[in-house]
């Protein structure tokens, strides 16, 4: 179990240093959930983001999971394993018969066994569920618990610094718009004015 947990800190290395970079957030969710599945040897990794109205769970970032398998309908927070949205990660051992499985047909024909559910929280808030799927049944660890949980909250600080990007990216934009508006109204007050002429001696 020693070396899972050394891969589990590279891992975490590697993810901080990814957040660290010039990459956009999309690389960089998309970086975060393929080093989940990986260093975990799982299937695959989804991080999931609420709706504003709190009702569906909407894929933001997937690593080996199919097309079919994330369009697959509308994932409700009252039904797909809602106990991660109260806070709290939730392991599911057997994925195609357990009731707190919105879609247990589709996991079946997606080859999924089991599930980890892990709350994603921002300043407090609960915004979303980072998932990793099995092939085989799995009895996750505290040490996996642990390890998905410190993903989350890189995961967070990452949709943090994307909202913070853009909102100084709109802020930068706006003052370059009022400062070329002012430029054209200074100019063309400039036209304007009588030009001031040498006095002769």
């Amino acid at each position: 179990m020693v070396g899972q947990e050394e891969k589990y800190y590279h891992s975490l290395y590697e993810i901080a240093a990814a957040l660290n970079s010039a990459g956009t957030p999309d690389d960089v969710l998309n970086s975060i959930v393929e080093h989940v599945a990986k260093t975990m040897d799982a299937k695959g990794c989804s991080l999931m983001l609420t709706t504003p109205d709190r009702k569906l769970l909407l894929h933001t970032a997937a690593y080996g999971l199919s097309n079919r398998y994330i369009r697959k309908g509308p994932v409700s927070t009252d039904r797909s394993i809602a106990e991660a949205l109260w806070g709290h990660p939730v392991s599911v051992v057997n994925a195609t018969e357990d009731d707190r499985i919105q879609y247990r047909k589709q996991a079946k024909e997606e080859g999924i066994a089991s599930i980890l559910s892990v709350p994603v929280m921002l300043r407090g808030e609960i915004i979303g569920v980072i998932r990793v799927y099995t092939a085989e049944p799995r009895h996750f660890a505290d040490s996996d618990i642990y390890f998905v949980g410190a993903v989350a909250n890189l995961g967070a600080i990452a949709l943090e610094n994307a909202r913070l990007y853009a909102a100084a990216k709109k802020d930068y934009e706006e003052l370059r718009q009022d400062v070329a508006e002012w430029r054209a109204a200074m100019g063309s007050e400039w036209m304007m004015e009588e030009p001031v002429l040498p006095v002769p001696e």
